[in-house]
Order: structure tokens, then C-alpha cells, then sequence
């Protein structure tokens, strides 16, 4: 009978000038999972991040491409585990919750698990606007893709391997976590959410994100993925609305052409026949694209179930 061993964990943190925070957040998740090996990927930090988490007994990697989805990407490809914790450098996520969510994570064969955050109302946590922007990023990516989730732009997330090792990441910053999220509900895989709390960051830590600037990079990544993954949808908006123009030019020319038999105004003729043209064009290209893209899903598809299923030791 073939033995089954415990599946090995790596809590993977991404950081930036975080000394202020990152060896708490080493020393929690070491108590919370003394089983488990902790890697720090350092992403340029100025300060002494770096040395503070090899210090408190971590694996330090150095990536300089800047930005947190270039840093995943590298995460995801350097560390070899059956399950991986992705958790932000800034001691604000429950380190205590760990063990539940890995343990919901195999006993109900998930291949992604997102830890919700759950702050009880406390202002100091969220910055202006990012409860808001969270909530309308994360509807709309459901209203697109489907799915069930609350909290997508959590950092806190548990992943099997299977997940990890088939993810192409392509995002650079902090629009990773929609990207993870749509190749979740793209690939069928079996997803899940668990509350768990959300407090706020330690003195001398401060937050990396700018709540305009990354809320712009988020949303301009739905429209891409919403391209890229529903072309025939996306075009074929786009060719309704040149068809429509080309409709609204052509009715006057029709009436005047049904008085009088004349087009006097060939421009406009012109510029209406161009109009049906280019929409049609549109809508061919997006049931080209349309095939092109239900190939690469099955192929990304493909690559993932190549990957063997996580097994767990019997209870």
C-alpha cells in the first residue's frame, strides 16, 4: 500500500519596505505552522527588509523587476511545495488562520482559498475609498466572469500546486490578485473564501498603494482580461455600436434617395458604407478570436489537470 506523507507548505511573502512589519509576520507564521518554510521575496526594498527577515529565520530572494505581480511570478516559479500561502509583508493579515485555511483547502480539494478580510468597521485599516473600490472592482469581475467571491483584492490566499505551477502570470503590479481570481473562474478550478481578521499596520509601516493609480491599473486589467478572454462579447458591443452610427447616416440618405432617387451627399455614403464594413470586420474577428481564445483555455486547461491532485495524509 503506498504511504501517503504530509503535504509540504511554503508561506510566501512579497515585500517592499517592510522592516517595520516583516519579522512579525515571520515570527506569526512560524508559530501558526511550525511545519511549514517561509520565503521572502524582496522587491528593492531601501530599507533593511531583507535582513530583518533572514534574521528572524526566513528564505530571503532578491526580484527587481518592481511591481507585486512580477514578484508572484517569480514566487510561483522559484518555490517548490504541495501548498502555497501568499501573504503580504505588512502584519496585517491573521497569521492564527493559517492552519483553518489549509485545512479547508484539503479537505474540500480546493485549488484556491482567499482569506476575507474581516476589520469589524475599523477605519484605520482601509484607506479612503478602498472599501468602495473593492466592492465595485470585485462586482464587476463577478458580473464578467461569474463566480462567488466577496473580498477579491485580498492578498491573503492559499493555493495548491496544481493552481501555482499553471498560472501564467502576466500583470506586473497590483492587479495580480484579479488575475489570479479570473484564472480561477476561467479554469473551472474549485475556489473558496473564509473570513478571517484584518487588522492595521504596525507603527513605522506604510502602505504601497495609491488608491487612483492602482484602482486604474485594476479596472484597465478587467477590460484586458475581459478582451482576451470574451473577444466575440467585446467586439461584437463594439460592431453594435458602428453598425448603429452607420444605420443612423444611412436612414436620411434612404429618404432622401426614395423622393428624389438622388444620393447628393456621397461623403456620407461613404462614410456609412465604411461604418457597416468595419463592423462587420469586427464581428468576424471576434468569433475568430473567440475560437483562438476557447483553445488557449482548454490548452491552460490541459496544463493544469498535468499536474497531480494534492493528496493529504489519512486521518
Amino acid at each position: 500500500m503506498k504511504e501517503h506523507t504530509a503535504p509540504t507548505i511554503a508561506v510566501i511573502v512579497p515585500c517592499y519596505n517592510e522592516a517595520a512589519a516583516i519579522g512579525t509576520v515571520i515570527r506569526d507564521f512560524a508559530a501558526a505552522l511550525p511545519q511549514a518554510e517561509i520565503y521572502v521575496f524582496d522587491n528593492n526594498s531601501q530599507d533593511n527588509t531583507a535582513g530583518v527577515a533572514r534574521a528572524a529565520g526566513a528564505h530571503v530572494f532578491h526580484v527587481r523587476e518592481k511591481g507585486k505581480g512580477n514578484v508572484v511570478r517569480r514566487m510561483f516559479a522559484d518555490v517548490q511545495a504541495d501548498i502555497y500561502i501568499m501573504v503580504d509583508g505588512d502584519a496585517t493579515y491573521h497569521a492564527a488562520s493559517a492552519p483553518a485555511m489549509v485545512e479547508k483547502l484539503l479537505d474540500e480539494h480546493l485549488d484556491m482559498l482567499v482569506g476575507c478580510r474581516v476589520d469589524e468597521g475599523a477605519k484605520a485599516n482601509y484607506r479612503k475609498g478602498h472599501r468602495f473600490g473593492n466592492r465595485m472592482l470585485t462586482g464587476s469581475v463577478m458580473q464578467i466572469f461569474g463566480g462567488q467571491f466577496t473580498d477579491m483584492l485580498s492578498g491573503y490566499r492559499v493555493f495548491s500546486r496544481r493552481f501555482a505551477k499553471s498560472f501564467p502570470s502576466l500583470s506586473s503590479g497590483f492587479e495580480i490578485e484579479t488575475e489570479l481570481t479570473v484564472h480561477a473562474l476561467e479554469n473551472a478550478m474549485p475556489y473558496g473564501e473564509m473570513d478571517t481578521p484584518y487588522g492595521a499596520r504596525p507603527e513605522g509601516s506604510d502602505s504601497k498603494l495609491c488608491t487612483y493609480k492602482d484602482g486604474i491599473r485594476i479596472a484597465r486589467t478587467i477590460v484586458r482580461l475581459y478582451m482576451f478572454e470574451r473577444p466575440l462579447a467585446c467586439l461584437s458591443i463594439l460592431a453594435a455600436a458602428f453598425a448603429l452610427s452607420a444605420l443612423g447616416l444611412t436612414i436620411p440618405l434612404f429618404l432622401t434617395w426614395l423622393e428624389t432617387g438622388l444620393v447628393p451627399r456621397l461623403p456620407t455614403a461613404v462614410a456609412a458604407t465604411g461604418l457597416s464594413i468595419f463592423a462587420m470586420q469586427l464581428f468576424v474577428a471576434g468569433i475568430i478570436l473567440d475560437s483562438i481564445g476557447k483553445s488557449r483555455r482548454e490548452m491552460r486547461r490541459f496544463a493544469y489537470l498535468a499536474i497531480p491532485i494534492l493528496s493529504r495524509t489519512p486521518k
